[in-house]
């Protein structure tokens, strides 16, 4: 759990404002904290030169630096001096709650509200830990508190319904947030905060109308429009119905086709996604290079290729700034088997983007393609070094070596680092399974991937289409095409990763060549044409 929070105006009054958010190695920096350093070995005791030092390393992130600091200063603070202590407490609060020490920030805001019973931004603070910890009645009781002081107040409302949830009282939690809203109907932030209530109530709907009221009246409110991409993993009929009836009410209002069809495309509905995006276009409601780009990818996902490459080109011809578009082209290229253009186009995307892990990969599966192997290992080596969190690329590069260099312990020397990736056991994309696969760990691999197709909601076909690639691999073929047929129910409409993809274990090239694969896909025909 972690827990971020603001801090009190006061608190930052002591700071060094104008360089809160100075880099560690800038030299006005160092120069202050040299000077700090001077202070305190003329005075090991100066309370105030810890403080004001610990307020700095807190706003440059360095936080067990900035709690030595704020240890020291409340050591050394004269128990009369109950101003600077609130402080120093309401510091070492968030500081604990930035390094999620929660239970030791609910002491120390439980110490500051001592020092400032009328410090509302406390009891907001100790409320919201107390949520977070569980401690339902305590929170419940200062959100009270913090709604006698101020009966306007938005967060002790939004925190009385979330308490109100938690005791399965919802109509008192609707009451509370609809006051909320009657208090400042045309602020955003409220309907954030009602979206939040209302999807712990398991009203999604409610919450996706929330999310959208928030983007009408703020219309870079990027919170509200990450949130609503997220609710889309949890509960994409909601917010696809939201965003529908959005656009029935708003019909000019291109913002909702465009998010409608982002979120499509995001989970392989492309057909959806097509007729959206070219709404926008034909209806002059956008008329922007990334929508194009957009209908690349959608068209190339569908298998579509002499779609996508014109739509490609379209994006690139309306942008300078069209490196990520090269990527795409060679995409396109490749899928075509036209090898040496795709080469082209990959090698114009690094020279475009020299630091991208992307275009390293698509120009190595180029010279992959091309029979050119230590060439693509190494581009593939490149990637990894410059994105060491991306399990794929591993799993690239080891594929290569096992079957086209030969090079079998560097490889499992890379099946195992995918395996000893920090990620959570239930992400598909982890691709551990795949990595156990190929370390002989066929056990752990289908506990690996049951455990997720059991634990996680397949809202759009994903989860078994990577469950249909792992068991192909291991001539599972009877749970394969379970898995796949599980997909294309739910609709997971990429037809190039069905019908072409081998870039890499992850892939279910061991069924093409099946009766039932065919016929699979011919049954599911509707997804793709």
């Amino acid at each position: 759990m972690k827990i971020k929070y603001i801090f009190a105006s006061t608190l930052l009054a002591c700071s060094l404002s104008s360089f809160a958010q100075t880099p560690a190695d800038n030299p006005i920096t160092k120069a202050m904290m040299e000077v700090y350093q001077q202070e305190l070995e003329a005075d090991p005791q100066n309370y105030e030169v810890y403080f004001r030092r610990a307020n700095e390393y807190y706003n440059l992130s360095q936080y067990l630096r900035a709690l030595s600091d704020v240890n020291e200063a409340i050591k050394y603070t004269p128990a009369t001096d109950t101003d600077l202590l609130f402080q120093e407490h309401t510091l070492r609060a968030n500081i604990y709650l930035m390094t999620d020490k929660a239970e030791e920030a609910l002491a120390d805001l439980t110490r500051a509200c001592q020092l400032d019973p009328t410090s509302l931004t406390s009891i907001y603070l100790k409320a919201n830990t107390e949520y977070e910890l569980g401690h339902y009645a305590d929170a419940k009781a200062d959100f009270a508190k913090l709604q006698r002081a101020d009966q306007r107040n938005l967060e002790a409302l939004f925190g009385l319904a979330k308490i109100a949830v938690k005791e399965n009282n919802l109509g008192l939690a609707n009451e509370y947030v609809d006051r909320a809203i009657a208090f400042e109907p045309s602020n955003s932030v409220a309907y954030l905060q009602r979206a939040n209530v209302r999807q712990l109530m398991g009203n999604n709907t409610g919450a996706v109308d929330d999310l959208i009221v928030a983007i009408s009246i703020d219309k870079d409110n990027s919170v509200a429009l990450s949130r609503l991409v997220a609710m889309s993993n949890d509960d994409y009929n909601a917010v696809i119905t939201g965003l529908t009836s959005a656009m029935q009410q708003a019909p000019a209002v291109g913002m909702f086709v465009y998010l409608r069809a982002v979120i499509a495309m995001s989970h392989y509905r492309y057909k959806a996604a097509i007729d959206d995006f070219h709404m926008i276009i034909d209806e002059n409601l956008y008329n922007y290079h990334g929508i194009y780009g957009s209908l690349a990818q959608c068209y190339y996902g569908l298998g579509k290729y002499q779609e996508a490459l014109t739509e490609i080109n379209q994006a690139m011809s309306m942008t300078t700034d069209n490196g990520a578009y090269y990527i795409t082209r060679a995409k396109i290229r490749r899928a075509m088997g036209d090898y040496d253009r795709a080469l082209e186009s990959a090698t114009s995307a690094l020279d475009k983007l020299p630091s991208s892990p992307a275009a390293m990969v698509e120009k190595g599966l180029c010279f992959k393609s091309l029979k050119q192997y230590s060439d693509a290992s190494s581009l593939f080596g490149e990637a990894i070094m410059d994105e060491p969190d991306n399990a794929l690329n591993y799993l690239l590069r080891a594929n290569l070596l096992t079957n086209n260099l030969k090079e079998t312990g560097a490889a499992r020397n890379l099946y195992q680092r995918v395996i000893d990736l920090d990620y959570p056991d239930n992400v598909v994309k982890s691709f551990k399974g795949f990595a156990m696969l190929a370390l002989s760990r066929k056990a752990d691999a289908i506990s690996w991937i049951e455990s997720i197709l059991t634990d996680v909601k397949d809202i759009d076909g994903s989860l078994n289409y990577y469950a249909a690639c792992l068991y192909a691999q291991m001539d599972n073929k009877t749970k394969a095409f379970e898995c796949m047929e599980r997909s294309l129910e739910n609709g997971y409409a990429d037809y190039y990763n069905w019908t072409l993809n081998d870039d890499s274990s992850v892939s279910v090239a061991p069924l093409r060549n099946e009766p039932q694969f065919k016929a699979l896909l011919d049954r599911y025909n509707y997804l793709f044409n």
